[in-house]
């Protein structure tokens, strides 16, 4: 277990050759591009979670029938300042991070003041973004930090409050057909309010005569919702879209704020102060795209924990949505370092098997229907909506699936009609053991696994011209508990779930969390494209040479 969790890996930023077996189909050029955490021990200190861990990015450019590998720590300023300082000296979620001994009473002082209202950590290690023409890497803080597609190196650092007042946001945004990005994120007690915010960034906006554009000063907040609890937020990590539609859950797995404003000097961890409340509600939000308003009925259904929607679509006055669920949170306790020894499969269960569940939810109330009747007159699903007192609705989930994380889908079917989920089987452990493809139609399912082999995230990635849902390939990064077997990228045929290709590469691999795979097509256009900050030194030398 300490191989693939709590070995520190090394970067490659050079272009290392795979070794290709198989045959990887023609059509399929440019790059998949993943982020997941690389170092958990920093000089003598160790972070205590898993997700707490410095951010290392690692590419596969497949050109040609050749795959190449690379990968490069995230130089984010939180990175910096802990090399530099040979310790951990930014907090994370998991692991707060505390002055050296030796340092004088002001400066412990200064730490204890700057962690009441933090400003949290630049790890952006969770999701790459695409916004325009620009890639970052995400986590869930109101930081993002642009990077290069092409060799990893990092870029601006960027704060989301100079545009959107956030102080988390997600790692999960949604792009429409134009491109622009959908994302939402918490203001914690702004102006005396806690909210979710929900905000969207162009992806494109006319051109600074001196300057790039950047689309994300043209950002643009399409709605704020009120928290339930104004010093009690819920944590979410994605929300779904439909062409008209958000769908955002307000879950009873919640942010503390008092402790967290308090945790520095309990000596306690930010993750602490988060908790699952299983006598709340799950407050289900949908939000009119076009009038920026929420529906006024108060949807819910029972406490649960969902990190991962996997699609919503709206079908005959009614709006559906499919979601990972879980009854509790016990997942995020899984993966503290600490639990992640040799026994960890044997030891540590969940006590809630992640599961793929559809709520339905009627868009148009019979004001005439009866108390306790079912509003979802659906043939396609046996959720329910059933109507109470008071202009509240309580949804019933269809169970589809039990046993499935990180789901992905043919991104051209988000928010429409779909059929297929492809995910990372899971069971009782967090640990994936193989890859599913699920039928959402026949109930069926296709698999691909291994012995010893724990797949990524399965990407979908569809054919040039493809009219069918499932015609592509799938792309996993697999990595192995046994030393001696060495990392691969698998290519699988999306519609048989057959094995293409694999590419082995001779390093020490990462687990990592999410990505995207960018054609080569989108990566073209910016092989020449200087970084913003060299642009506006650029600029600023232009200037001074006129006055």
């Amino acid at each position: 277990m300490d191989v693939l969790f709590g070995r520190d890996k090394k970067e490659h930023p050079e272009p290392l050759r795979a070794t290709v077996t198989g045959k990887i189909p023609t059509w399929l050029q440019g790059t998949l591009l993943r982020n997941g955490p690389g170092m958990h021990t920093v000089g003598e200190t160790r972070y205590n979670h898993w997700f707490d861990g410095l951010a290392l990015l690692h590419s596969f450019t497949i050109r040609d029938g050749e795959v190449h590998y690379r990968s490069k720590y995230l130089r984010s300023d939180t990175y910096n300042a802990n090399i530099e300082a040979n310790r951990i000296v930014v907090s994370e979620f998991g692991t707060m991070a505390y002055p050296d001994p030796c340092k004088n009473i002001f400066s412990k002082a200064f730490s204890y003041l700057s962690h009441i209202i933090p400003d949290f950590t630049d790890n952006c290690l969770i999701n790459i973004m695409k916004s325009g023409e620009d890639f970052y890497a995400t986590t869930e803080t109101n930081y993002i930090r642009k990077i290069n597609p092409h060799t990893l190196e990092t870029l601006e650092k960027v704060d989301y409050r100079k545009y959107v007042i956030v102080n988390l946001a997600t790692s999960h945004p949604h792009y429409d057909a134009a491109g622009n990005v959908l994302n939402m994120g918490t203001a914690i007690v702004d102006k005396g309010k806690t909210k979710y915010v929900i905000f969207k960034i162009p992806a494109t906006v006319p051109e600074d005569r001196m300057k790039r554009k950047n689309p994300l000063k043209h950002t643009e907040v399409l709605c704020s919702i009120a928290s339930h609890s104004r010093l009690h937020p819920s944590y979410y990590h994605s929300f779904g879209v439909t062409e008209n539609y958000i769908v955002f859950l307000e879950q009873p797995f919640k942010l503390d704020i008092p402790k967290m404003a308090t945790a520095y000097i309990r000596g306690a961890s930010w993750a602490s102060c988060m908790a699952f409340h299983r006598e709340d509600k799950t407050y289900i939000h949908i939000i009119d795209q076009r009038t920026g308003k929420p529906m006024p009925t108060k949807f819910y259904t029972d406490p649960m924990v969902v990190f991962h929607h996997v699609n919503a679509y709206e079908e005959d006055s009614c709006l559906l949505f499919d979601v990972i669920a879980y009854e509790d949170g016990s997942l995020y306790q899984c993966f503290y370092l600490a639990n992640l020894n040799q026994d960890f499969e044997e030891n540590f269960k969940f006590t809630s098997v992640p599961t793929l569940k559809r709520f339905a939810v009627p868009l148009c109330i019979d004001k005439n229907a009866e108390e306790g009747s079912n509003l979802i007159k659906l043939a396609s699903t046996t959720a329910r909506a059933l109507k109470e007192k008071d202009d509240q609705v309580y949804c019933q989930p269809e169970l589809l699936h039990k046993g499935l994380e990180m789901p992905r889908i043919n991104y051209a079917y988000n928010g429409k009609p779909y059929r297929y989920v492809f995910a990372a089987e899971v069971q009782w452990s967090p640990i994936p053991t193989k890859i599913l493809k699920y039928d959402i139609l026949t109930k069926s399912s296709l698999k691909w696994g291994e012995e010893h082999c724990w797949p990524a995230e399965p990407l979908f990635v569809p054919t040039p011209g493809a009219t069918d849902e499932d015609d592509g390939i799938i792309l996993s990064v697999i990595v192995s508990s046994n030393p001696q077997k060495l990392p691969f990228l698998l290519i699988l045929d999306a519609s048989s779930f057959t094995e293409l290709a694999r590419a082995h590469v001779d390093v020490d691999m990462h687990l990592d969390l999410h990505g995207l795979f960018i054609p080569d097509a989108d990566l073209d256009s910016r092989k020449q494209v200087p970084s913003q900050e060299v642009q506006d030194k650029a600029s600023d030398c232009h200037v001074a040479s006129q006055t």
